[in-house]
């Protein structure tokens, strides 16, 4: 049986019970409530007030191993007198109410559209890419240009923007080798950038993350798609790379330095790589071998190899893989992605679940989508949890120990989009 919060230790109170310092669980709809959370350690005088006025008698429980109550804090509104000192708190209450939900709804608009205008953007920046690697053969020029573009578009905004992370899409499109090209492309600007290389570089390097797989449409599909392949089934597989170059060379729009970073792709530092079993790369080059491997481990080509979560693909570089790749930019890797990386489905201090969407500024309070069967996905918040400090992860969950109908509703999706998103670009 999976995973499925069951509010263990809750026990019911009355609303005339509440006191500062409880940790309470409002079994409410996530609309009828100011909250930004169905549960939360309540802070203040204002916070039982609000309580005592919605109507949640018999949906109100506490969880007595969580908080640490402070002496019954009695706001019973209904008990006051009706006086003018009651009709004033009646009306400071409904302000404050009426301010949480302002905000409330403000944070999710702001999110909405935040989440909207990244979607957009991926999805030029896909459409684009798409078209540029089904076309790499017949118009190899016109594929160059709109992988150039979409290259220095990249990376003019990731290196000239202050403020520049990177989330999870939504990811509806038909399969194609644009998810893994992007994916490909975004980490490795990203780590580009955390490791100084320059604008020009960037855009050499973002080129080089496109168009490293192109040869693969010279590849059939039945090789592409085995897990365990033969040994010229294996040798044709990695002729790929050959065919990359060739296609890149051709288009007329990658640099010297672009085409190494595509022929080095499988090359590792031990010299164990393939095809030249290189040891001596370049930092492009070190850079798009390390998050390409990163990507194929969370996304592989053949269906019968298990993805891995984004955390244990880290854990496997570092455990397993250290000595193939620069350490210093496997660390900036890690930086960047945070212990749980986008897409790695949690277990909540609060026993929900949820699914992360983007790093935060500590790496262990990512922005996450949190769990409410009572809205659809898309009308979901996110909850950023460096700002909501009362609620941690407890742990990283594997897909298939989550109940059904909780790993539907987050949906971890078996292609991982990413897209970067700048707050002054």
């Amino acid at each position: 049986m999976g995973l499925l919060s069951q509010s263990s230790g809750a026990i019911p109170m009355e609303p005339s019970q509440l006191a500062i310092g409880i940790y309470v669980w409002l079994d409410l709809n996530w609309t009828d409530h100011p909250f930004l959370s169905n549960r939360f350690l309540v802070k203040t005088a204002k916070d039982i007030a609000i309580l005592q006025s919605l109507d949640c008698k018999g949906r109100l429980y506490y969880f007595p191993d969580k908080g640490k109550p402070a002496l019954p804090v009695v706001v019973q509104t209904a008990a006051l007198a009706e006086d003018a000192a009651h009709k004033q708190a009646q009306e400071a209450l409904a302000k404050d109410m009426a301010q949480l939900a302002k905000a409330k709804k403000d944070q999710l608009w702001q999110q909405k559209d935040a989440e909207a205008r990244t979607r957009k953007a991926w999805e030029a920046a896909s459409n684009a890419v798409r078209d540029a690697l089904v076309n790499m053969n017949s118009s190899p020029k016109v594929a160059g240009e709109q992988i150039r573009q979409v290259s220095a578009d990249t990376a003019a905004t990731v290196a000239q923007g202050k403020d520049v992370f990177f989330q999870l899409v939504a990811n509806t499109a038909a399969p194609g080798p644009q998810f893994h090209a992007l994916n490909t492309m975004i980490l490795s600007v990203m780590v580009g950038k955390k490791a100084g290389l320059s604008q020009t570089q960037l855009a050499n390097l973002a080129m080089a993350a496109l168009a490293h797989d192109a040869g693969k449409s010279e590849v059939p599909l039945h090789i592409l798609k085995n897990a365990e392949r033969k040994k010229h089934e294996e040798d044709f597989y990695r002729q790929h790379v050959h065919h990359s170059v060739q296609l890149a060379t051709l288009a007329g729009s990658f640099s010297a330095s672009a085409l190494a970073m595509i022929a080095d792709h499988h090359e590792t530092l031990d010299g164990k790589g393939w095809p030249q079993k290189k040891s001596d790369l370049s930092a492009g080059s070190r850079i798009l071998a390390l998050v390409n491997r990163y990507e194929r481990l969370c996304s592989p080509e053949a269906p019968a190899t298990e993805a891995l979560t984004p955390a244990e693909a880290l854990g496997q570089l570092f455990r397993r893989e250290s000595g193939k790749y620069d350490a210093g930019l496997l660390s900036i890797l890690v930086k960047l992605l945070g212990v749980y990386p986008p897409g790695t489905l949690v277990q909540l201090s609060d026993e929900s679940f949820a699914l992360v969407i983007a790093p935060g500024p500590n790496s262990l309070q990512p922005k996450v989508l949190i769990y409410r069967p009572e809205l659809p996905k898309d009308e979901a918040p996110f909850l950023s949890l460096a700002t909501q400090t009362d609620v941690k992860i407890i742990a990283a969950v594997r897909p298939g120990k989550l109940q059904p109908e909780v790993l539907n509703w987050l949906d971890p999706q078996q292609r991982l989009a990413y897209f970067f998103n700048s707050a002054d670009a």
